[in-house]
């Protein structure tokens, strides 16, 4: 056969009518064909844009793939629109307004077909059209990949997607296709995509990978049901759901996702059998918004790769997991906002660095038949409203069991904890909880340990060998309710303090703890390390009116002063307003200062603590700056003991942390500074009255750093801004400078210092306020230089500072 020519075997009922012809161009072949004719092309490129309306087979010359281009100019290259058969043909489309092959009608099979293209599509699908679409691939750096629109549907095995400039498989307008062992790759919009009601998408053994977006898009009512395919290493989340979207994952393996593994809101509903999901970088399971709820069964979530919780619900979802297994995570679940909940039956939790369970914000979290090992702590209810059971559930190897604090209020029975480092179950800071039939067994500390008088109930529970004792109940106070404290009943321990076996309802007598264990890794702190009194006695504190006139006599810092005045303010009328018998509403005193060196961040947080002192909201009102060197140590355990000698030492005051970021470095892996803040954020919750925490540094530093631990961002109330001084300002610390120390600017001093503050480099060694007493300093060395040579010099050559003293620019 001729080279570009197009053979064609015309069949007929009989065997004596086929014959055979041959054609200069495909269109005439495809005139003179007819159905059942078979149009065998010569290898060539053919600049036709061809159009099969009747059932022929369409294919290249057999042992010779590629050598067969259909490549014109414009439009769509290969349009199907009959139940055809098009195999071993290479498709090249230009238009970037149409497809490269578009398959209208009909049931086609297309067959080893390479699309090679810059087009609005590499391969369409629409309409009534079912095509079964075999070993072909698709290079469409321009669009969309394999596009199936508008109702279309069909079966699609063993095909390939290299590149796509937009999604790699997309489906919507109602349209349903099935894919077969498919390969998605290097996309720059989702792998799959499917949008729209009555679309839906079923992959079965599929890849998507290096994708510079979500691995699979389902929304707005859109449905996908994905069987043994794999997802990972794309750019965004590995799965993304919204707006009532309903995905189905069955045997399913997503990993090496550099954000949420799954996310999931707005209504969405996905259900997760045997499926894995390991080395995520924020969450394995990100949940949100009211309706939206994830059906885990029989999976495993394990091997994060950031610092964020495994499995997080808020904004009122729901999560179920039932015998899933979550480890070697950072925290296993975080259940957040009211309305939201979790429920795990018969699950493991385990390799926890943190907390397994979190339970905040009036969120509820059940836990049945569990199994919690090796984690920091094993669940904690924060706060009020906060909710839940845990039934029939083991918590081993922990450091704190359970945790209920701020009016959290869960009921823990029939549960055992065994072998705690600090204490089995722990409630501070006005928690409650009911407590029954549950078991502490081998604590280095406490069995359970109720402080602050808090109302927690606890029935026939029993400890066994608790170093520190089964039972301790710390004072609530000189300012607790009458009749506060923990109600017990019928208890036990083999501890000779543990509390009385008794058939009676009983509110436990309280007696006084040295000092309470701490729910984290923070051993009690050596005695010699705590301070004495700050302040010199006798010395009186000076008023917030005193403090304030200081605070607005230092130069510049204008918002600054606004917003330390607003928080007095506040706290004042909230003073008041008790004191008159009135609500005060609730104002958090921790502080994020951010901005560059020299702007005076350690002067003002010494000046509030002054303030809240004066104010009576703090004891002593003294500042305690430390930075890392002062809280992480060289070895596991060294650093809990630092932060919390820190924050001894702070007691009543201000604990100022200065470049708090380096606390958590970019590159941490096990760096310690990590412990250093999960130290702080559970000090800073039990003992919320008694310090003010304010942590600073560079903004872009501290916004990484606040985002670190989840925890830790909602510890403080507000950031304040220092903003660089301006030349202006700079030149009037140099005259405080001055007056200061007897000096004064001669003529053109001034002017001088102006010009050389705009000139001088802003860079990271800028520093600011500093800077300005640094040029003061070199200024007067300079001075005395040149007087030093006069032999009897007057007053004014004694004070005045001249142009000439100024030094170099660096």
């Amino acid at each position: 056969m001729a080279q570009g020519t197009v053979q064609v075997t015309h069949t007929g009922t009989s065997r004596w009518r086929r014959r055979t012809g041959e054609y200069s161009s495909l269109a005439a072949a495809l005139e003179a064909a007819a159905d059942g004719d078979v149009l065998t092309v010569a290898p060539g490129t053919y600049r036709e844009n061809l159009v099969l309306e009747r059932a022929v087979t369409l294919r290249g010359p057999e042992g010779s793939p590629g050598s067969v281009r259909i490549a014109p100019a414009d439009g769509v290259p290969l349009t199907v629109r009959a139940s055809a058969v098009v195999q071993d043909l290479h498709v090249e489309g230009q238009d970037a307004a149409a497809p490269a092959l578009l398959v209208e009608d009909g049931t086609p099979e297309l067959r080893d077909i390479r699309v090679v293209t810059r087009s609005a599509a590499g391969i369409e699908v629409r309409g009534a059209a079912r095509p079964t679409v075999r070993r072909c691939t698709v290079d469409n750096p321009a669009g969309i990949g394999i596009a199936v629109l508008d109702g279309g549907g069909g079966v699609f095995e063993d095909c390939e997607v290299v590149a796509a400039g937009q999604s790699g498989i997309a489906v919507r307008g109602g349209a349903h296709p099935r894919l077969e062992r498919c390969r998605v790759h290097h996309t720059s919009g989702a792998g799959l995509s499917a949008t729209g009601e009555n679309s839906a998408l079923e992959a079965l053994g599929c890849e998507v990978y290096e994708v510079r977006g979500s691995g699979v898009h389902i929304t707005g009512r859109a449905t996908g049901h994905l069987t043994d395919c794999d997802v990972h290493r794309t750019t965004a989340d590995g799965l993304t759901l919204d707006t009532d979207a309903v995905l189905t994952l069955a045997d399913c393996r997503i990993h090496d996702i550099p954000e949420n593994a799954v996310d999931l809101r707005s209504r969405s509903v996905l259900t997760l059998t045997r499926t894995t999901v390991r080395q995520f970088g924020r969450n394995g399971l990100s949940v949100w918004d009211p309706g939206t709820r994830v059906d885990a069964n029989q999976c495993e979530i394990f091997d994060s790769t950031g610092d964020y919780p495994a499995v997080w619900v808020s904004d009122g979802a729901t999560a179920v997991l039932d015998s899933c297994r979550v480890h070697d995570v950072p925290d296993a679940l975080f259940v957040l906002d009211r309305g939201s909940r979790a429920d795990v039956v018969d699950s493991d939790l385990s390799q926890v660095r943190n907390t397994a369970v979190s339970v905040s914000d009036g969120a509820t979290a059940q836990l049945d038949d569990c199994r919690i090992r090796d984690a920091a702590t094993g669940a904690w209810f924060r706060d009020h409203g906060s909710s839940g059971t845990l039934s029939n559930c083991t918590l081993d190897g922990t450091q704190t069991g359970v945790i209920v604090t701020k009016g959290a209020d869960p009921t823990v029975e029939r549960c055992t904890v065994d072998a705690p480092s600090e204490a089995g179950f722990y409630v501070s800071a006005g928690g409650r909880g009911t407590f029954a039939h549950c078991r502490v067994t081998g604590s280095s500390g406490y069995g359970f340990h109720v402080i602050d008088g808090c109302r927690t109930t606890l029935r026939r529970c029993r400890t066994e060998r608790c170093a520190r004792g089964g039972y301790e109940f710390a004072d609530g106070g000189p300012d607790a309710a009458p009749g506060s404290g923990p109600v017990v009943e019928d208890c036990s321990s083999d501890e000779s303090g543990g509390v009385r076996a008794t058939a009676v309802r009983e509110t436990a007598v309280q007696t006084p703890a040295p000092a309470p264990v701490l729910p984290a890794a923070v051993p009690e702190p050596r005695p010699e390390v705590r301070p004495a009194a700050v302040d010199a006695p006798g010395q009186p504190a000076r008023s917030s009116k005193d403090v304030l006139a200081e605070l607005d006599a230092l130069v510049g810092l204008e918002s600054v002063k606004r917003e330390v005045r607003a928080l007095t303010d506040m706290i004042e009328v909230g003073r008041r307003r008790q004191q008159a018998g009135l609500k005060a509403a609730s104002v958090k005193r921790h502080l994020v200062f951010t901005g560059s060196p020299g702007t005076g961040k350690t002067t003002v947080a010494r000046l509030y603590g002054e303030i809240l002192a004066s104010l009576g909201v703090l004891e002593k009102g003294h500042l305690v700056e430390v930075s890392r060197v002062d809280l992480v140590g060289e070895h596991i355990g060294s650093t809990a003991i630092r932060t919390q000698e820190a924050f001894e030492r702070a007691r009543g005051g201000v604990l100022f942390i200065d470049e708090a970021y380096a606390l958590s470095p970019e590159d941490a892996g096990r760096d310690f500074g990590k412990e250093a803040i999960d130290t702080l954020v559970k000090l800073m919750e039990d003992h919320r009255d008694a310090v003010v925490v304010i942590v600073a540094g560079y903004t872009a530093e501290m916004e990484r750093f606040l985002s670190v631990n989840p925890g830790v961002a909602s510890r403080f109330s507000r950031t304040i801004t220092f903003s660089d001084y301006g030349p202006e300002e700079l030149l009037r610390i140099v005259e405080q400078q001055a007056e200061e120390h007897e000096y004064r600017l001669g003529p053109g001093t001034g002017e001088a210092l102006l010009k050389y503050f705009t000139a001088i480099p802003k860079g990271a060694a800028f520093g600011n306020g500093r800077t300005a007493r640094q040029t003061f300093e070199a200024m007067v060395e300079r001075h005395a230089g040149r007087v030093a040579q006069v032999a009897e010099p007057s007053t004014d050559d004694l004070t005045l500072l001249y142009p000439e003293d100024l030094p170099g620019l660096p």
